[in-house]
């Protein structure tokens, strides 16, 4: 079931290349936390919307939000990926999909491709509770910056 305003976010643990652990429990709950999960790493839709926020960094870390994305691509493939993009947050590995599916961000079926995170968008407050949540069925329609903006500004 899709995690949804008001909730409580799940805490977590993912790795950001192979043995090296990012804990964002640690985080959510005590920072404000914008998670972005992305179908797959390296896809043009997913690579724009990554490098929209590098693009923007300076502003989105003026915000004060730790922003995370998320694929259920392998830790190498992220690492990989956040290199040649030049990403200065953090991409986590989903690969065995447990936080997509805890935040109901999952497409079990995406054009035969079984187990793919939905394109969604999360801002979370410092006391760990869902304070906008958009989850896409279509991983062709982009994040909506300015309503995630708007509640980071909100929190």
């Amino acid at each position: 079931m899709p995690l949804t305003v008001g909730s409580k976010a799940p805490v977590f643990t993912l790795s950001s290349q192979p043995g090296q652990p990012v804990d964002v429990g640690a985080i959510i709950g005590r920072e404000m936390v914008v998670l972005l999960f992305i179908p797959l790493a390296f896809s043009p839709i997913c690579t724009a919307e990554v490098c929209h926020f590098r693009d923007h960094w300076n502003h989105w870390a003026s915000l004060g939000c730790k922003v995370f994305a998320i694929s259920v691509d392998s830790p190498f493939t992220v690492a990989k990926f956040r290199e040649l993009e030049r990403i200065p947050f953090p991409v986590l590995s989903d690969f065995n999909k447990d936080v997509s599916r805890l935040y109901g961000a999952l497409h079990e079926d995406l054009i035969g491709m079984k187990g793919v995170s939905k394109r969604s968008a999360f801002v979370i407050d410092a006391k760990g509770i869902v304070k906008y949540a958009s989850i896409s069925e279509d991983p062709r329609v982009q994040v909506d910056f300015t309503a995630i903006e708007n509640a980071v500004k909100a929190c």
